[in-house]
C-alpha cells in the first residue's frame, strides 16, 4: 500500500512519551484507508528514544543540531507521504485527526493549517494560558502547535523556517503568503484537537511562562534590540537542553 501521510516526530530524550504518542497516532490512521508512516527524529538523544520508536514501527532518523525546525525538516525531507503532519512527542493527537487532515486538504480550499491546543490536565493558570493561547490564535489565523498541509507545499516555503524559537509562528506566516497566492486558506481543524502536554508545568509550575516574561524581561528587550546572547541561552535553557 502506498503511503499518504507521513506523520513527523523530532525527540530529544523522549523515552517517558515516545510511545504514547505514537499509539494516539496509529489510532487516528485507523480511520482512513490508505497507509500513514510514522518518522521519528532523534535529536541528540541519549536514552531509549530511538529503540522505543523502532519497536513501534516508526522510522528513525538521526538529527545533532540546536534547532527544530531543522529537526522537523530533515523529518519532512526524508517523508514518503504526500501529506505532511508534524507533532512534538510528549503531545497526543485525537482519533480523527488524520482523517480531518486530508478531508480539508483533499477539498482543495486549505494550503494547510494547525489545530486548536487542549491541555492534558487543568488548572486556573493553565486556563489563563488557554485562554490567551485561543485569543491569539482566534486574532492571528496562526495556529500551530501540530502543523498539516502537503508536502509539496512544505517544499515549496524551504521547509519549517530556520530560527531556533518562533519558528512555529514564521512557518504558519509562510504557508498562509503560498495559501492566498494559491487561493487557499490556512485553517484549522474543527472536530480534533492537539492534547498538549504539561509535563513543562508539572516540573516548573503553572505560571511558568508568565514567571519567565516577567523575570527576563531585560534579556529580551536586549534581544529585540539586537543583543541575542542571553536570549539564546534562555532558549537553550527552556527547550533546547530541556530533557539532557
Amino acid at each position: 500500500m502506498e503511503t499518504k501521510v507521513s506523520v513527523i516526530i523530532p525527540a530529544h530524550n523522549e523515552e517517558k512519551y515516545i510511545v504514547r504518542c505514537m499509539k494516539s497516532i496509529k489510532q487516528a490512521a485507523k480511520m482512513i484507508d490508505s497507509k500513514t508512516e510514522i518518522i521519528v527524529v532523534c535529536n541528540r538523544c541519549t536514552d531509549q528514544t530511538a529503540e522505543l520508536a523502532e519497536e513501534n514501527g516508526a522510522r528513525v532518523l538521526f538529527n545533532e543540531d540546536r534547532c527544530i525546525a531543522k529537526v522537523r525538516n530533515a523529518g519532512i525531507e526524508a517523508a514518503r507521504g504526500e501529506t505532511i503532519v508534524t507533532i512534538d512527542a510528549d503531545n497526543r493527537m485525537t482519533k480523527g485527526t488524520i482523517k480531518e487532515v486530508c478531508e480539508l486538504l483533499e477539498s482543495g480550499k486549505f494550503i494547510g493549517g494547525g489545530a486548536p491546543i487542549r491541555f492534558e490536565r487543568t488548572s486556573f493558570a493553565l486556563f489563563i494560558n488557554d485562554m490567551m493561547c485561543r485569543l491569539g490564535f482566534g486574532i492571528t489565523g496562526l495556529y500551530c502547535g501540530m502543523f498539516w498541509a502537503k508536502k509539496e507545499s512544505f517544499d515549496q516555503i524551504g521547509g519549517f523556517v530556520d530560527k531556533r524559537a518562533m519558528e512555529d509562528v514564521m512557518t504558519a506566516k509562510a504557508l498562509k503568503k503560498l495559501g492566498s497566492i494559491e487561493g487557499k486558506k490556512y485553517g484549522c481543524l474543527k472536530r480534533n484537537v492537539l492534547i498538549n502536554s504539561t509535563r513543562k508545568y508539572d516540573d516548573y509550575g503553572d505560571w511558568m511562562y508568565f514567571k519567565l516574561m516577567f523575570e527576563n524581561a531585560g534579556t529580551m528587550i536586549k534581544a529585540m534590540l539586537g543583543n541575542s546572547r542571553e536570549y539564546d541561552k534562555l532558549i537553550d535553557k527552556i527547550f533546547y537542553d530541556y530533557n539532557d
